[in-house]
């Protein structure tokens, strides 16, 4: 961290500057304070001369996106994205954003400070990344935000500052002709042989993350930096400093082959299976680590901000001694092996170490061509700068250099003043290796015009302010050795269009307009979309481009055209219609209900509400549907719900209730009824049970004994009841449940003759456990009078297995692993279909000639009723095993949605193509109550409205 310069703003909207934390490969972030409320930030302000760059602007603003759309748990939430903040005249208008200000280290610092980390610390710090990665992966994107840059370590768990290519740049130049080049800090061995990425591409690169925690080095360092992509791609990692218990698990996430890695759910559950945050409860780093952090957060904090425009020296900015680090991607590759350099002596030249340049540059000290560059000139008066040999495009000859000028050691960084301090091992880093490079071809109309970013002007600089103490560093090993991206040289070929060989110059679409800023009241559970790795419709990395999107250069007539709906990558999620969340003054959801295609309808302890399905916004609440049951539509015009005492038609415009029916008034033959939960429905006809207490006399004693006590008995009934003419069509009594003694039944199946149910294993009482001997039964009711026909058992199908039916006489069956068909009047068995060893069957869903499964491994798949032959199966990727998935399908038949504890997964009906994942982020704060609730997924015509706790999410489906 230094003073502020010259030219840099002290103002970004309602922050005031007060230092810099560092200058990155494409931005500059700064240590701010909002003045009215005193609330500290980082500023990340995009390089002026980047900045005038449309597709930089375009990217920075989607990765800013993203950022917001993770929001919470690992990733600081952010405070605000600068609109118009003191825009030059005679320049770009600035680009910044503001997150939350965290205390913390970047991973490749802290490894610097205290060395490797321990297991425990190893766990948490990948548990937490996997966490945010299984996040992006489940909404079918690529995040390539890793580097010990992005990764920072605070008191409390891990966090990440970088969202796609940009934020973990190793450098980002604007180049002559419109032009971005953009050098990332790694490859995976995909990219090194020209395919895509995927969200196992960012496994790998985490592997690399682990392994340089753990052994303050990369496992693929040695031999030549021109080797660097070989080994990579054919050499095995050297594992052997990483802890035993972590080594196996490592080894996975470098696997060669992508499909060989592990997902970053099975990740997440297997370095800390109560979650990171659980894990790194009670603390987690060092003692040195854990006091450097403590340190910087009390110097951020007695910043004071400096004068404006200071005139003299004396004016200067104070002496700032705050002690700090900061999240900056250039850091990616930034350690280099043994002791860290010591401060250069002032004029002495550093010469750049061989293997840190491209195979192809001319080394530094010979004499090479004058290059044309993009990068401003240094102001008039200060000290010539040159660009660092890593910076330049691999394909680039070396500039010519002043036979005056010295040589810094280069990070990256553009014209730093070393007449500034720099704090707590922040001093000179080590030269960066050489990086592949991509470059993002402009059409000719997006080119900013020649001197839209002048060079600044120049000013005197400041002088230099006295350094903040440092601690002595211990005796013993250092670290801060090469971060996990090694050099690597692209592969040489034929040159592309637009640039000679070494390095394809690659033509690419514009990534889309931005999207509208989502309400903020949702912001924190706001939809996972597409990391900005992806949001373009291509994947930036290794030298090469896999364009995911249209093949063709957008057309556009200015910097900023019109917004277009955003193109759906392959497993991304849909927008979404709208998004509600449930207002936290309220109690929880009980039940959630569609009404007719137009209303979903919740209560909950406190009330009934509605939201209007076309637009999401809260139509009213009713305090007399409190604790009611899952609304029912009651005719064209009437809103159904059961509450705990009487029976409610509700009208769907304002809520107000229409029709009223007290179980007192409507079953006045049965004192004190207890209604129990809704067995089913069909159309009007609603099916319950219900059970109250009656006094039974004791019998009259014999001549000379003694009268025998009176004895409270349950009584229980199984009701059907038209909610259209509000009456009862019969009623039939039921053996009473376990205490209170409200047996709880489920409609298996309505046929024309009867309804058959079944009694949740919940409600049995210990005699019919006893009696069933591990067998489940199904009972048989007639449809007109409710008369008892028979009860039967199938198979070895237990009290709790899964059942389902169809009007055709088929009963669907869990028994054991497998899921069983048979004759619902013989109980004859018609087929068998085989399930995974150690699962079970969760209830299948009947929809025309297929029977759609869910397994509790995670398998949801499609069978033909009349065969049983197997149509389909496939995974929702989820790790582990819990519940089966329930499912659901859409109003047209065609998607079928499964929903778990942990995401919502899409699947085409017909073939089990799977289409997109989806997950929330309300579970993740570490700092926050933790939200363990089931996704549930309800269907209306070609909406799915998927629910978690509080948040709803209207999706379109087909």
């Amino acid at each position: 961290m230094e003073a502020l310069r010259q030219d840099d703003p002290r103002r970004f909207g309602r922050f005031t500057a007060l230092a810099r934390f560092h200058e990155g490969a494409s931005a500059v972030r700064y240590v701010a304070r909002d003045t009215a409320s005193g609330e500290v930030a980082l500023i990340t302000a995009a390089r002026p001369e980047l900045a005038a760059v449309p597709a930089y602007r375009r990217r920075f603003q989607a990765e800013a996106r993203t950022a917001e759309r993770l929001a919470g748990g690992w990733v600081a939430p952010p405070l605000d994205t600068g609109e118009e903040p003191e825009a030059p005249a005679d320049g770009p208008e600035p680009l910044w954003t503001a997150a939350g200000y965290v205390p913390a280290l970047p991973l490749a610092e802290a490894i610097g400070i205290a060395g490797p980390l321990d297991e425990r610390a190893l766990r948490i710090l990948g548990a937490g990344i996997a966490e945010i990665l299984s996040r992006v992966h489940a909404a079918g994107a690529v995040l390539q935000g890793l580097a010990p840059g992005t990764v920072l370590l605070a008191a409390d768990g891990p966090r990440l500052t970088a969202f796609g290519p940009l934020g973990a740049a190793a450098s980002a130049e604007a180049r002559p002709g419109g032009q971005l080049s953009v050098r990332l800090g790694y490859l995976t061995p995909e990219q090194i042989e020209g395919k895509e990425v995927s969200a196992a591409s960012d496994l790998f690169v985490l592997g690399l993350l682990l392994a340089y925690a753990a052994t303050g080095t990369t496992p693929f360092t040695e031999g030549p930096a021109e080797e660097a992509a070989r080994r990579i791609a054919g050499d095995e990692p050297e594992l052997d400093a990483v802890p035993e218990a972590l080594r196996e698990l490592i080894t996975n996430c470098l696997a060669k082959d992508p499909a060989e890695r592990p997902t970053a759910g099975t990740v997440a559950a297997e370095l800390a299976l109560e979650g990171a945050a659980g894990l790194a409860r009670g603390g987690w780093l060092p003692e040195r680590l854990a006091a450097a952090v403590a340190d910087q957060e009390t110097r951020v904090l007695a910043l004071e901000a400096p004068e404006e425009n200071p005139e003299t020296p004396e004016k200067a900015p104070a002496a700032v001694t705050a002690a700090a680090s900061a999240p900056v991607s250039a850091e990616a590759s930034e350690p280099v092996e043994g002791a860290a350099a010591p401060e250069p002596v002032e004029g002495a030249a550093a010469p750049e170490p061989e293997d840190a340049r491209p195979v192809d540059a001319a080394p530094v000290n010979a004499p090479a061509s004058p290059v044309e560059t993009s990068v401003a000139p240094a102001p008039a008066g200060s000290p010539a700068t040159t660009e660092p040999e890593d910076a330049r495009p691999v394909d680039a000859p070396a500039p010519q250099e002043p036979a005056a000028a010295p040589v810094a050691a280069g990070d990256g960084d553009i014209g730093e003043d070393r007449g500034t301090t720099r704090f707590l091992n922040t001093g000179p880093r080590p030269p960066q290796s050489d990086r592949p490079t991509t470059q993002l071809s402009l059409p000719h109309e997006l080119v900013a015009p020649p001197g839209a970013a002048p060079a600044p002007v120049a000013q005197p600089v400041p002088p230099a302010l006295p350094a903040a103490p440092v601690a002595p560093q211990q005796p013993g090993p250092t670290y801060g050795g090469p971060a996990p991206y090694p050099a690597a040289a692209l592969p040489a070929g034929p040159a592309a269009s637009g640039g000679p060989g070494g390095g394809p110059m690659v033509s690419l679409p514009l990534p889309p307009a931005p999207a509208p800023v989502p309400d903020p009241a949702a912001s924190r559970r706001t939809l996972l979309t597409i990391a900005a790795a992806a949001v373009g419709g291509l994947i930036v990395g290794g030298g090469s481009v896999a364009a995911l999107g249209s093949g063709d250069t957008a057309v556009a007539t200015d910097d900023k055209p019109a917004p277009k709906p955003r193109r759906t990558l392959p497993g991304q999620p849909p927008e979404p219609r709208w998004i509600y969340t449930h207002p936290a003054s309220e109690s929880s959801p009980l039940t959630t209900a569609v009404w007719r295609d137009k209303l979903l309808v919740v209560t909950s302890e406190s009330q009934a509400s509605a939201v209007d399905l076309r637009t999401g916004k809260r139509l009213w609440q009713r305090a007399d549907g409190a604790k009611g049951q899952a609304a029912l539509a009651a005719g064209a015009d009437l809103v159904f719900v059961a509450s705990p005492s009487e029976f409610l038609w509700l009208s769907p415009k304002n809520g107000k209730v229409v029709h009223r029916v007290r179980y007192t008034d409507a079953f006045g033959d049965l004192p004190g009824l207890a209604v129990g939960p809704l067995a089913g429905n069909s159309g009007p006809v609603i099916w319950f049970t219900g059970s109250h207490t009656v006094t039974v006399k004791a019998p009259k004693p014999k001549k000379g004994k003694k009268k025998g006590k009176d004895k409270e008995v349950v009584q229980a009934h199984f009701f059907a009841y038209d909610i259209v003419q509000r009456k009862e069509l019969w009623r039939t009594p039921v053996p009473a449940g376990r205490a209170p003694g409200t047996p709880a039944y489920r409609v298996v199946v309505d046929r024309s003759a009867d309804v058959l149910v079944r009694q949740d294993a919940v409600s049995l009482t210990a005699a019919e456990v006893k009696a069933a001997k591990g067998k489940g039964s199904i009972r048989s009711f007639d449809q007109k009078t409710g008369k008892l026909l028979w009860i039967k058992q199938y198979a070895a199908a237990s009290p709790e297995a899964a059942t389902g039916g169809d009007e055709d006489g088929t009963l669907y069956a869990a028994v054991g692993k497998d899921l069983q068909a048979f004759e619902t009047d013989t109980t004859k068995p018609l087929w068998r279909v085989e399930g995974s060893d150690g699962s079970v069957f969760g209830t299948p869903l009947v929809a025309g000639p297929l029977i759609h499964t869910t397994e509790r491994s995670q398998l949801v798949g499609a069978v033909e009723r009349e065969s049983g032959r197997l149509v389909w199966r496939r995974s929702t990727e989820v790790p582990g095993t819990g519940n089966a998935p329930s499912l659901a399908l859409s109003g047209s038949e065609k998607t079928l949605i499964a929903a778990d504890a942990i995401q919502v997964t899409a699947f085409s009906a017909a073939d089990g193509e799977r289409l997109w994942k989806f997950q929330d982020i309300g579970s993740a704060d570490p700092k926050g109550a933790t939200v363990s609730a089931s996704y549930r997924a309800l269907t209306a015509g070609e909406t799915v409205v998927v629910q978690r706790d509080r948040a709803f999410y209207a999706f379109p489906v087909a």
